[in-house]
């Protein structure tokens, strides 16, 4: 064994000798670039796009990562980068479902209504999954950390076991034209009576509605909502909503393509 000393102790010998370091330690510095394209943005939601997400192929196996910036530029979205996300979709015991909408401070979709938590899994060993079932159980993970983050609802109130995945839709959408999403969302479902304390930096407004509320709400011209809650309510979500007490039986291994 050779003596570890400031010589053998470099960089380009760790990274040599240590070739998951380099998987999995490399970051994307900040640039100037950076500066520009953050520019009067809030500062917390500048931070939190340098999470890391789960760089994804087509058929949803993860082949890297990268910053949540990096995969919501457009540019990058337009020449193919895709990458994991879920929403959550949360009931009452009067089968309501809540729904949130963004804070003005979101770089991406705000001020715009949608379910109840939507947001990825982050490149960790217990978000990532290997196959379908541990890639549920990440997302799950990711579901309770973000239902806390976003809404102050404690992980206790929503035990990994209650949600129900359904499906994945992989879908693409921009925002504003800098920003936008390209998808592998997991669809999760659960009926839960939790206790909501809204974070204002992520949440403007929070409420439960029923299906009839929810289609009178997207009658209303001055409401905006997301492209991926507009895009489920407009295929999926009433039907679901109407089975609720089966929905297990929706639950499918097949990637819904909504491009």
């Amino acid at each position: 064994m050779s003596a570890i000393t400031e010589t053998t102790l470099t960089r380009d010998n760790i990274l040599r000798l240590f070739p998951d370091i380099a998987a999995s330690m490399q970051t994307e510095r900040p640039s100037a670039q950076d500066a520009q394209l953050f520019d009067g943005y809030d500062e917390e939601q500048v931070r939190l796009m340098e999470e890391v997400c789960i760089v994804l192929d087509w058929n949803d196996i993860p082949c890297g990562s990268a910053s949540k910036k990096t995969c919501h530029l457009m540019s990058n979205i337009n020449n193919g980068l895709l990458h994991r996300a879920f929403s959550v979709f949360l009931f009452n015991e009067e089968n309501k479902l809540l729904l949130q909408q963004r804070a003005d401070e979101k770089i991406t979709f705000p001020g715009m209504w949608t379910n109840t938590c939507c947001s990825h899994p982050l490149a960790i060993p217990s978000e990532i999954g290997y196959d379908l079932p541990t890639s549920i159980m990440g997302v799950k993970r990711a579901a309770q950390r973000k239902l806390d983050q976003e809404l102050g609802i404690a992980s206790d109130q929503v035990p990994l076991d209650k949600f129900h995945f359904l499906t994945r839709i992989h879908y693409k959408a921009p925002s504003d034209g800098l920003w936008g999403e390209h998808e592998i969302d997991y669809i999760l479902f659960i009926k839960a009576a939790p206790t909501v304390t809204a974070n204002p930096n992520e949440v403007k407004d929070a409420k439960y509605v029923t299906a009839k509320e929810l289609r009178v709400m997207f009658e209303d011209k001055d409401l905006t909502f997301t492209p991926w809650f507009k895009l489920i309510c407009e295929t999926y979500l009433f039907d679901w909503w109407s089975n609720l007490d089966e929905v297990k039986s929706f639950r499918e291994t097949e990637i819904r393509r909504m491009l």
